[in-house]
């Protein structure tokens, strides 16, 4: 029979063994702290400006120009530059696998939740159509706006310049590059009535008032009356006889 000295031993020692363990664990939860996302995934910010100016101040000035303006003047070099915040997430190799999204070769022009092996979510499921430049570049701007829902979770790349390079890049990734829009229609304004033609008439002249003629004083006639005869001197009485 086990007396009361061995019983609580053994249960000083089971205590022991517990306050060993918890004490290990809260150790460990300082040292390796982390915090659980509200959602799996990656959150990528995207960086300042290089000159030290926020995104959102580089951008207001491209915000205004057509994305098929910005895309006949986009680098695809730049592009790739860019692409590298998506390589968390992303491979860009022909027939490279699937990480935490699917495969962008070829995702210009590919129809939308269509590559082999890739759980999309519901939300992009329902979206359907195709990833053409415009769709494209309003989800990389914001893919939680333009696809609620969405398992992306990444910030958005704010800058229209910076999308229309990335989407440069993504173009290349192809064996036949999707055709650019014509960056003509773009900006063609959406009426084209002419403005009236102005009149050409021309005003009066003003009649010019002609100064009268002064009036010609005409000399007098020469008199043509003849002067009197001068008187003849009479002869001398002759002396009487």
């Amino acid at each position: 029979m086990m007396d009361f000295f061995e019983f609580n031993k053994m249960a000083g020692a089971v205590l022991g063994t517990c306050l060993l363990v918890l004490g290990l664990q809260g150790f460990a939860g300082i040292v390796y702290h982390s915090e659980k996302p509200a959602k799996p995934g990656y959150e990528i910010a995207v960086a300042d400006a290089e000159d030290g100016t926020s995104a959102e101040t580089t951008t207001t000035e491209a915000e205004t120009v057509p994305l098929a303006t910005l895309l006949a003047s986009a680098s695809a070099d730049s592009g790739q530059g860019q692409a590298k915040k998506c390589a968390a997430c992303h491979t860009f190799d022909q027939g490279g696998a699937n990480k935490i999204g699917p495969n962008l070769y070829e995702v210009v022009g590919r129809p939308v939740a269509s590559h082999d092996g890739f759980a999309y979510s519901d939300a992009m499921k329902a979206k359907g159509g195709e990833w053409t430049y415009e769709d494209l570049s309003a989800f990389l701007a914001d893919p939680k706006g333009a696809v609620p829902g969405t398992k992306m979770a990444f910030a958005g790349v704010k800058n229209p310049t910076q999308r229309a390079d990335l989407l440069a890049y993504l173009r290349t990734l192809a064996a036949t590059p999707a055709p650019l829009p014509e960056a003509a229609a773009a900006e063609t304004p959406a009426s084209t009535e002419q403005p009236a033609a102005t009149t050409t008439e021309q005003p009066a002249a003003p009649a010019e008032e002609q100064p009268a003629a002064p009036a010609e004083e005409q000399p007098a006639a020469p008199s043509t009356e003849q002067p009197a005869a001068p008187e003849q001197p009479q002869p001398p009485a002759g002396n009487a006889q």
